[in-house]
């Protein structure tokens, strides 16, 4: 279980930089936290390997053995532009809180903590000065599952036991803070299944009244629909002016701070993965033409769209990106990629979204539990019982998981059996089919019925799940 765990691409460590923490944050240290071990100073959302440092980190002089790892993504590119040479530099973090795989962790937990959060940071290295962009990417924030059920898209279910408000603005409270003001970004359909999550969003900001939190919608596939996908630009130009708000950090050679970051765009859609990605990094291109401007890297009137080297390192990185997150939460490569790589949706693209879909689909519904097990594993959310109690992953399946897909893979090759050696006279053969399809059919559509007790489900009791 943990090798399925440490197997999983995208863990990084450094022995002389803090990975855990912007360039913003850092620049807003004291002296003191300079001193730090890396181990100490690290922010604790991002350190995957805490689980396993513990007993480490109570020994302060053998900090400098204990590193902490981040999960995620890093690309790091020399690029040149007008024959200038800059650094750029990609780096998702993945926060180890409420962490897990696509249909098994939705929402926020008691603490604030959103699913498949994930903070990326765009740096940029010119002749000694530096400039940053933070976005975040995160779950709905409040109570919601969608577990599997051998559907292919199961119903989000949204809890109505649990008083959303507290987690919700625990997690705001907490984004707050970190990053300053939010906007944000929900791009989940308006219809259908998402429809009442994008209205649950909704009528939370508006019931917090808090000025600090700007929430625009925006219905990605319905503006996108018929390969239009031109029409993100509307986004682009609506949060244009907030953008701006925000800035983005800057210091020069000097160390000077020139500009700081007051806000971030938080992101979602349903899995925050795909659509997602596809407006972040379009987000982080506009941030990046002011920052190269004013390092003097593009001149006046240039544009990063024109850099036709550079916008292939840049569209390649992102895609990158999207594929290690997707890979780790939802375990196939991200979807709409095409896009991020060439600025178009092609039938190629489509295709592989197609592939990677039914990928998705087994892995959600035969390999998850397992998986989920193995995260909670690794990151000690669950306690191994060291006592001689049958083992919590040994789970006796009842009679339904065996005896009804064995009835229908028979049913359905008698049916094809009958088809290929027909009868006597062709109503023999015609009442043959019919029966051995209505049974195939109908044990088909008790599997379905029953989907939660044919998909891998975790097995291991969670320790949040125990207080």
């Amino acid at each position: 279980m943990l090798n399925n765990v440490l197997t999983t691409d995208g863990f990084y460590f450094c022995t002389d930089y803090d990975l855990t923490h912007t360039l913003q944050r850092l620049a807003n240290t004291s002296p003191d936290f300079q001193e730090m071990s890396l181990l100490e100073r690290a922010d604790q959302r991002f350190v995957w390997n805490a689980n396993l440092l513990r007993e480490l980190a109570a020994e302060p002089e053998l900090h400098r053995f204990a590193l902490p790892i981040v999960h995620g993504f890093i690309v790091m590119k020399p690029c040149r532009i007008n024959g200038k040479i800059f650094e750029w530099i990609l780096i998702s973090r993945r926060s180890c809180f409420r962490a897990g795989v696509r249909y098994y962790v939705r929402g926020i937990d008691s603490e604030g903590h959103a699913a498949n959060f994930v903070e990326t940071e765009q740096i940029v290295l010119y002749e000694g000065a530096k400039a940053s962009f933070v976005q975040t990417r995160g779950s709905m924030p409040f109570y919601w599952s969608q577990r599997p059920n051998l559907k292919y898209k199961p119903k989000p279910i949204i809890s109505k036991t649990t008083s959303h408000l507290d987690g919700f603005q625990r997690h705001f409270d907490s984004q707050l803070l970190i990053y300053g003001k939010q906007t944000l970004l929900n791009l989940v359909n308006q219809k259908g299944s998402e429809k009442p999550l994008e209205q649950a969003f909704a009528k939370m900001v508006a019931g917090v009244n808090n000025g600090m939190l700007n929430y625009i919608a925006f219905d990605f596939h319905k503006e996108c629909s018929q390969m239009r996908w031109d029409r993100l630009q509307i986004l682009v130009d609506v949060v244009a002016e907030t953008q701006d708000e925000y800035s983005y950090f800057m210091v020069n050679l000097d160390g000077r701070v020139l500009a700081q970051q007051k806000g971030v765009f938080r992101s979602n859609c349903m899995d925050c993965l795909d659509r997602t990605n596809v407006i972040q990094s379009l987000l982080a291109r506009r941030s990046l033409q002011s920052q190269l401007q004013r390092m003097g890297v593009l001149n006046v009137g240039q544009r990063l769209e024109e850099q036709a080297d550079f916008e292939k390192i840049y569209k390649n990185a992102w895609a990158d990106n999207a594929n290690a997150c997707a890979v780790q939460y939802a375990g196939t490569g991200a979807l709409k990629t095409d896009f991020t790589r060439t600025g178009k949706r092609t039938h190629w693209g489509l295709l592989m979204d197609g592939w990677n879909s039914m990928i998705r689909y087994y892995k959600n519904n035969f390999s998850d539990g397992f998986r989920q097990d193995s995260i909670d594993l690794f990151l000690g959310n669950f306690v191994i019982d060291e006592s001689d109690a049958p083992g919590p992953l040994r789970v006796q399946k009842d009679w339904k998981f065996l005896t009804l897909p064995i009835i229908m893979l028979v049913a359905f090759s008698m049916c094809i059996v009958c088809l290929l050696m027909a009868g006597d006279t062709w109503t023999e053969t015609f009442a043959y089919v019919m029966f051995w399809g209505a049974c195939s059919a109908i044990t088909a559509t008790i599997i379905l019925f029953n989907g939660q007790d044919f998909v891998d489900a975790p097995k291991l009791v969670h320790k949040e799940k125990m207080d």
